[in-house]
């Protein structure tokens, strides 16, 4: 695919939005949902590719050669032989312009609660708020083997002026405005840099590594009475907090 930047300002900002884009000649795109049904605009699925410029196979993979290419079920011959097609893990979207916009990887997909999440989509809108200059989005499990969302966060120039509190209030009110409940990240952690494998990958096992820093009301408020303290009591032993 390609996308012609050419007129774009160059800068963070300006490249934060630019989508994996269209077809190049001789190239098919398909984005479909799990029951192979192809997606409208604006609705996430899965990308194949097909073409002129599908390769033929994983060298000496046959188990990966079978599970990455495979026919369409959608698109046949004349002789009812599926096309042939790439699949790719990514989850994308098309845009009004006929352009593809990347969401995030399917093995990054996590289920909390009960509601499958993407993790690509909470992080896209958080590189939309001034204060992040770059962020990574995990589901981390706590003692009890529940898992809840950290952001990590490196914040921009804008950002670093700002008292922690007050981002994270702010980027949890505007999650809130674009994402269900159950999106918001349960706690950010700051982080100078996201940290990288020696392949350039980011490095997922050092960042949860981290300690998260959870931010509640400023002025702690005490129970008023036993019953208050009990309730408090078992709550913070509940939610792995110290009050």
């Amino acid at each position: 695919t390609y996308h012609d930047v050419h007129k774009l300002a160059v800068s963070p900002d300006s490249l934060r939005g630019v989508p994996i884009g269209k077809p190049l000649d001789n190239v098919r795109l398909f984005v479909v949902n799990d029951q192979w049904n192809l997606q409208p605009v604006g609705v996430g699925g899965e990308l194949y590719i097909g073409g002129e410029c599908l390769a033929r196979e994983y060298l000496n993979q046959p188990e990966m050669t079978a599970e990455k290419f495979v026919r369409s079920p959608i698109v046949k011959d004349e002789n009812g032989v599926g096309e042939r097609l790439y699949r790719t893990g990514d989850r994308v979207r098309w845009l009004p312009d006929g352009s593809i916009e990347f969401i995030g990887r399917l093995d990054h997909q996590v289920k909390i609660r009960g509601f499958r999440i993407e993790l690509g989509e909470i992080e896209s809108q958080l590189l939309k708020q001034a204060s992040v200059q770059d962020c990574v989005v995990l589901a981390k499990e706590d003692d009890t083997g529940d898992k809840r969302l950290i952001a990590y966060t490196v914040r921009s120039a804008e950002g670093l002026d700002m008292d922690s509190n007050v981002i994270i209030g702010l980027l949890r009110d505007r999650l809130s405005e674009n994402l269900p409940e159950y999106m918001v990240p349960a706690s950010f952690t700051f982080v100078d840099e996201i940290p990288l494998t020696p392949n350039g990958k980011i490095n997922r096992s050092a960042l949860l590594a981290l300690e998260d820093e959870s931010v509640f009301q400023e002025t702690y408020v005490a129970p008023r009475n036993d019953k208050e303290s009990a309730l408090c009591d078992i709550w913070a032993d509940i939610l792995q907090v110290e009050q």
